[in-house]
């Protein structure tokens, strides 16, 4: 079988990105800065001679949009596109919509780090990274890696923590290690899958 690319990519810079806010399921579309992220993103996949053949999203606009503005600057804006909440963001309960900041302020900085930084401990009426991996792996494993065994080349455009968890699954890192990964907005993360292995290109 042929080598089939996988390309991941967490949405361009999201307004409340931008504000420094807790995001999860909250919907706010992307800043200038974000739109040139996912141009930016389409353009460098252009440049690799990457077409796709599918794409995955999350429910929310901002990975949405950022994937559609990739496609649009690969001349393929008609590609099937499936939409899923399973590739939603981690929500953050209680936290969303809060500054960053001012959780410290509130509820101390230890605290907001553990929530933020640890692999299954969940902010109040949240989601842990584990949770999130719960929902996000079982559906990658379900929808795109058949498309994928079908030698079709997959964009995935989803969010920091549920490609998190996508990576973790991925390279098989350890739960102490994937906790420090960080996913930049708008920058391709490209694998090439080969009889059930990925290698990063």
């Amino acid at each position: 079988m042929n080598s089939t690319y996988l390309v991941l990519v967490r949405h361009g810079q999201s307004e409340w990105n931008e504000k420094n806010l807790f995001t999860g399921w909250r919907d706010p579309g992307l800043t200038e800065k974000g739109i040139k992220e996912a141009h930016k993103a389409g353009i460098l996949l252009r440049d690799k001679a990457i077409n796709f053949d599918v794409m995955f999203t999350s429910a929310l606009k901002r990975a949405q949009l950022t994937g559609q503005i990739m496609l649009d600057e690969l001349n393929n804006s008609d590609l099937l596109t499936v939409e899923d909440q399973n590739l939603n963001e981690r929500a953050y309960g209680d936290l969303t919509g809060m500054n960053k900041d001012d959780a410290r302020n509130e509820f101390g900085e230890e605290q907001v780090h553990i929530w933020r930084r640890s692999y299954d401990i969940s902010p109040p009426g949240g989601e842990s990274l584990k949770d999130t991996y719960d929902r996000a792996v079982p559906y990658f494993e379900r929808s795109v890696v058949p498309a994928l065994e079908d030698s079709k080349n997959v964009l995935v455009a989803a969010h920091g923590n549920s490609l998190r968890a996508i990576v973790k699954y991925i390279e098989n890192i350890s739960e102490t290690d994937i906790v420090k990964l960080e996913i930049a907005t708008g920058d391709p993360i490209i694998y090439l899958y080969s009889n059930g292995t990925y290698t990063r290109n």
